[in-house]
């Protein structure tokens, strides 16, 4: 697929069109140019190629054009050495790997533990030099291995922070590893003339382009999924202020369901076709670049969609960089790439003997060679990898253990985006083994990592961790028991994980299903309809969560003080609520309901021989007084200012009539009027933000970055220096870090105020 790009393929001018032309090779013009069949035109290469092994692998080698894949070089590295600064976590190890403290990990295999903090430091620092190295062709081979090497170390050392991108990532670093990419615009092809412009096999391209094709194609493939197609995998994001345009025309709920879901479906299935053929790239370049620039203001992805944008031009023919530096000034030719169409010969790729019109063998052209072992060790390995890539994003069958509701380790599937999870309730139990003493755990202690709550694998290596801390508190032989709800694509939030089961002694092998996972009641999904209209009946200040259970099962739950007009409706089954203050049971069944009480346990038992389905219905009475005073405040601001209020206001009104002046909320009295004028303080600035102009946003921008990079970096001198020189006293130590930790004005300003420590501030 990928040979229409090579030295015999079809050639086309600047506009896409096909005609004769100079051969990439140098070879001289033949009078009378072959005609090309129908499949060499669209596909590059002819039904001959494929005809025997020995013609593979003579396709799969044959020289190409170092330019395009020069220029992915240059790009991917570059944007490596910024994503070890920002998503790998530089800017922020010392938070990430704590030296010292009781910390639980989640590697992929339990023996790999993270070096002290200033090796990983020195780690991360030869992870960027590698990328870097990349980016410059420099030293190639050697920056390929120091940035793979590293960056798989801490891509197996923590499985919490697993994506598909990070994933790609790797899988694109291994590839140069392999790949003859410093042969064009790199730093060794000034230091070794004999390597500068030289060609590449193909394969190089085959292999980049075929996974790029994978991760569009099998992405599209994933969101086959019912619940993709339905409309429930991302349905929030019809509300961002991106898709503003499309609901010029269309209803909300019309934007998530064809433009979010069928756009992203549509894309992901045609993108790799649309890429491969002239006629359709230029309608492809504009749509991934319009979604890649989507995705990088939607999420929190770092380098992927900048990476993403970077493969797509490895789709066209490979000399393009020629044709596009071409263009430029000529004093700029020093330090342009090449632009000049000669390339010299390379021992990577296999030549055919190219003769002239009179048969005779062309003098200039380089010569015929022959088949060598490594010409037939990379058409392997071409072939393995491409089979290996499509066959691991359905391989869980295989590793049963780490499949739960979705199949296998988030990562390597690239079902992106297909499952959105929230989590409604969380408990850890513990239970002394000798005293039998039963207590509870702050979820989430001992780990920084939110993910363990979604993965048995994670789940058993939490509980195995806790019973080894735990022992430094008195706590005996601990059996830990979990019980976590979880709600995946808008459903009933229901229990993921039996929480009968001791996870410390309960049996987990990656090679067998979890017998302790609890099965997702896909049979209860229609009800997400019924959620709809029930959720639509509401007024604002109503809330409502859905809940399934299992038969044998209950419920144990804490009505918070806040939280009035509390009541449990049954939609499913059979219920038993146990008043627990009361020492009061209630049986309900569907279309019943009850009121529970505020500031108190209760219990609700799943009764019936099906699973039961009820929803708390409540109200937030605090937050609901809250809004109800801002509303008062803000009416009365405006009558202030608008002349309107004739009233004397009392004295701890008065700071509303100094509401613009800076630090208004400082003089206020009343805790509501100080967070009312707080409050309104924040949406100015909110307000302001959202509509500065792009200079300020990019002003922003580059002073938030410049001190994160900063931070990194200057942390990364401190531990080389310790590791050098030893540990500095600590005074100074502690100045240093003082130093790295310095940031810009707006962000010491929002550091020191908050939003988190306001109350009634979701809608911002």
């Amino acid at each position: 697929m990928e040979a229409r790009d090579a030295t015999a393929g079809a050639f086309v001018s600047r506009s896409g069109k096909e005609q004769t032309a100079k051969k990439e090779d140098a070879a001289p013009r033949a009078k009378s140019p072959p005609t090309q069949s129908r499949m060499e035109q669209i596909f590059g290469f002819k039904a001959e190629d494929l005809s025997s092994w020995q013609n593979l692998v003579v396709l799969l080698n044959r020289p190409t054009d170092p330019a395009s894949l020069g220029i992915f070089r240059f790009l991917f590295g570059m944007l490596m050495a910024i994503d070890v600064t920002q998503e790998r976590g530089l800017s922020h190890l010392d938070y990430k790997y704590l030296d010292g403290a009781p910390v639980c990990r989640f590697p992929l295999f339990d023996f790999l533990q993270p070096l002290p903090l200033d090796w990983m430091y020195f780690l991360y620092l030869v992870m960027f030099l590698g990328a870097l190295g990349i980016m410059l062709g420099c030293f190639y081979r050697l920056s390929c291995l120091m940035f793979i090497s590293t960056y798989w170390y801490v891509f197996f050392l923590d499985k919490t922070a697993w994506n598909n991108h990070s994933y790609l990532y790797g899988l694109i670093g291994f590839q140069l590893t392999l790949m003859d990419g410093n042969r064009y615009w790199s730093v060794d092809g000034l230091r070794r003339p004999s390597i500068r412009n030289a060609h590449v096999p193909l394969w190089n391209y085959t292999l980049l382009r075929t996974q790029i094709f994978i991760v569009y194609f099998i992405a599209g493939i994933k969101k086959l999924d019912a619940d993709w197609v339905e409309g429930y995998s991302m349905s929030y994001l019809a509300h961002h202020r991106l898709f503003d345009p499309f609901k010029v025309v269309l209803p909300v709920e019309l934007v998530s369901l064809l433009v979010v879901h069928g756009g992203g479906l549509v894309l992901d299935l045609t993108a790799g076709f649309l890429l491969f053929f002239d006629a359709t790239r230029p309608y492809a370049f504009f749509f991934v670049s319009y979604f890649h620039c989507m995705n990088s203001q939607l999420f929190s992805i770092g380098m992927f969609s900048y990476t993403m944008l970077a493969t797509s031009p490895l789709f066209c023919y490979p000399d393009w960089p020629r044709r596009f530096f071409a263009r430029f000034p000529s004093f700029l030719s020093s330090v342009l790439p090449l632009t000049s169409a000669e390339s010299q010969p390379s021992s990577s790729c296999v030549y055919k003997e190219v003769l002239s019109a009179e048969g005779q063998e062309t003098p200039t052209a380089p010569k015929a060679s022959k088949l060598r072992f490594k010409h037939k060790l990379a058409a392997i390995f071409t072939i393995v990898y491409i089979a290996e890539q499509f066959f691991l994003p359905y391989s869980h069958f295989i590793t049963q253990g780490y499949n739960n509701w979705t199949n296998g380790l988030y990562g390597y599937s690239w079902d992106m985006m297909v499952h959105s999870r929230t989590h409604q309730h969380v408990k850890i139990t513990y239970r002394d083994g000798k005293t039998g003493e039963i207590g509870y755990l702050n979820p989430g202690v001992f780990t920084q990592s939110r993910r363990w709550k979604d993965h048995g694998d994670m789940l058993k290596q939490y509980a195995t961790c806790l019973n080894q801390l735990l022992p430094r508190y008195n706590i005996s032989d601990p059996e830990i028991y979990f019980d976590i709800w979880v709600s995946i694509n808008e459903r009933f939030q229901q229990r993921i994980f039996d929480p009968r089961v001791d996870i410390v002694t309960a049996d987990w092998s990656p090679f067998q299903p979890n017998p302790w996972l609890m099965p997702l009641l896909v049979d209860l999904s229609p009800w997400r309809t019924k959620f709809q209209e029930i959720e639509s009946s509401l007024d604002n200040q109503t809330e409502i969560v859905f809940i399934a259970d299992f038969p044998g099962l209950h419920l144990e739950n804490f009505v918070s003080e806040d939280l009035g007009n509390t009541s449990i409706h049954i939609l499913q089954g059979k219920v038993n609520v146990e008043i627990v203050e009361e020492k009061k049971n209630y049986t309900l069944q569907p279309n019943e309901q009850i009121n529970v009480p505020a500031g108190a346990y209760h219990k609700v038992y799943t009764v019936s021989e099906e699973p039961s389905c009820y929803m708390y219905v409540y109200v937030n009475t605090t937050e609901a007084a809250l809004q109800d005073n801002f509303t008062k405040l803000f009416e009365l601001q405006e009558r202030i200012r608008n002349g309107t209020e004739t009233e004397p206001l009392p004295p701890e009104l008065q700071p509303l009539m100094a509401a613009d002046s800076e630090g208004a909320e400082v003089n206020a009295t009343d805790p509501i009027v100080q967070l009312f004028l707080k409050r309104q303080r924040r949406l100015k600035e909110v307000k302001k933000r959202r509509e500065a102009g792009l200079l300020e946003r990019m002003e922003r921008f580059t002073v938030k970055k410049y001190y994160t990079v900063r931070r990194g970096f200057l942390m990364t001198a401190i531990a080389v220096r310790n590791l050098a020189f030893g540990l500095p006293p600590l005074d100074q130590l502690r100045e240093e870090v003082a130093f790295a930790n310095m940031k810009g004005p707006q962000e010491e300003a929002n550091q020191n105020d908050p939003l988190k420590d306001e109350v009634g501030h979701a809608e911002l």
